[in-house]
């Protein structure tokens, strides 16, 4: 009895940690969605509340019902798409863009609910599942890099090395620090590097370092205060009416088809690199799962976001041990206090989570032992999804050559018999996808 009682103490510790570590990897989104989304026009406070309010309910949902251990929130890449192309660049007002937003998440819940989704899950094969696997972690490490400034833009290389600064110091000590607890496998080692960096980065700026330089601020550890008021101007602000237009539809089914294969991508890769799969060797709890992520990107275009999908930097709290739908809870819970304290946000910066981002890569590689190295027909579509992830900076671009290389090799080698109708479909979509 006592040992049931020590397991299931342990359980829920494990999964508490596992929520605590994919919010603190995950909430740079509250600061930074609103960053985005201010520039097509709205309200940044307005924006703050309601990428807080979707990630908390989305979340909670997605715990509840899917039982999974996946944080749901605004998509980066879907918010630059709703801000650069959809209103600045096509001219569409942001309320009207807003209810081009729900209505492609009432297409993915119809979409979810009759298994269409389902379907081009299961038709995904298998080696393009360990390739997006492991190009997701080069892609979440790549994020970690960039966010720590260890890694910048250079006009004659695209990428390099950002030179020993305060801000480069910092970050590799707090990713040495992080690497030692988790190779020692202590339990909240994220946490601990997290909490540890932010602590080494209170200095730069104040007493040495130019954090203005890279980060546009004074120091990295800002000190803003306790409190704000919730700013709820945004909610049902969306124009259902306008934007069924017909001259809309394309921006309808671009949201539709961007967040599909983020959200299909994120879900496979998460499922293979976790283990979180059903006795069929499926991701568990696949339709319910898809669902809660419609409903997310519904309840974006209703409180004044863009499209909510399932995050990457889930990784981070299901390599502390989260496997349950408890993580997502207690993840999507931790959002809410901040409606009325978002300031406390500012206290960890960038290049604090960056050591965690780092090194759910590694965790996150581990398929890629799976995948036919010798069998080229298998490997070259794989090596493609695989390194496109991060070198498009997209997920969506990853999965989508992935596909592609694959139908067109497997047809050209004598191999049509691998390639399903479903498969098909799908690479109808990706084309769609590339052309929207």
């Amino acid at each position: 009895m006592t040992d049931s009682k020590d397991s299931k103490s342990h359980h829920l510790k494990t999964e508490i940690i596992g929520g605590i570590t994919t919010f603190l990897a995950s909430m740079y989104i509250v600061i930074v969605n609103p960053s985005i989304l201010q520039v097509a026009g709205m309200p940044f406070s307005g924006v703050l509340t309601a990428t807080i309010l979707v990630s908390a309910f989305s979340s909670i949902m997605m715990g509840l019902y899917a039982k999974n251990p996946i944080l749901i929130a605004p998509g980066m890449g879907l918010n630059a798409f709703f801000t650069y192309s959809v209103v600045n660049g096509m001219g569409v007002e942001w309320d009207v863009a807003l209810g081009a937003v729900f209505w492609s998440g009432i297409i993915f819940l119809l979409l979810s609910i009759f298994n269409i989704r389902t379907l081009i899950l299961k038709a995904i094969p298998d080696q393009i599942r360990y390739a997006v696997a492991a190009g997701i972690g080069l892609f979440i490490t790549l994020i970690g890099f960039a966010n720590a400034k260890f890694i910048v833009h250079t006009p004659t290389t695209i990428l390099g090395f950002n030179g020993l600064n305060s801000i480069t110091i910092t970050f590799v000590i707090g990713l040495f620090l992080t690497a030692v607890l988790v190779a020692r496998r202590i339990k909240g080692a994220l946490i601990m590097g997290i909490v540890a960096t932010t602590i080494l980065a209170i200095p730069i700026g104040r007493l040495w370092g130019d954090a203005t330089e890279f980060f546009g601020a004074a120091s990295l550890v800002a000190w803003k205060g306790f409190f704000a008021a919730p700013d709820l101007s945004l909610i049902f602000k969306l124009d259902l009416i306008n934007s069924l237009k017909l001259s809309l539809w394309p921006v309808i089914f671009a949201f539709l088809f961007t967040d599909m294969f983020d959200s299909l991508s994120t879900f496979v890769g998460l499922a293979e690199a976790a283990n979180l799969k059903n006795a069929d060797g499926e991701p568990r709890n696949v339709k319910q799962s898809l669902i809660v992520d419609s409903f997310a990107t519904i309840i974006s275009g209703l409180f004044g976001s863009s499209p909510g999908t399932s995050y990457i930097e889930s990784a981070a709290g299901i390599e502390e041990g989260g496997r349950t739908g408890l993580t997502a809870i207690v993840a999507g819970l931790l959002f809410l206090p901040f409606i009325f304290f978002s300031p406390l946000l500012s206290i960890v910066p960038p290049i604090a989570t960056a050591p965690a981002l780092v090194l759910v890569g590694v965790f996150m590689a581990k398929p890629i032992t799976k995948i036919s190295w010798s069998q080229f027909d298998d490997a070259i579509p794989a090596f493609l999804a695989m390194v496109l992830i991060p070198l498009t900076y997209s997920i969506t671009q990853g999965i989508v050559w992935g596909f592609l290389s694959w139908t067109v090799i497997k047809l050209l080698v004598g191999k049509g018999k691998e390639i399903t109708p479903m498969l098909l479909v799908i690479d109808m979509f990706a084309i769609a996808a590339l052309i929207f």
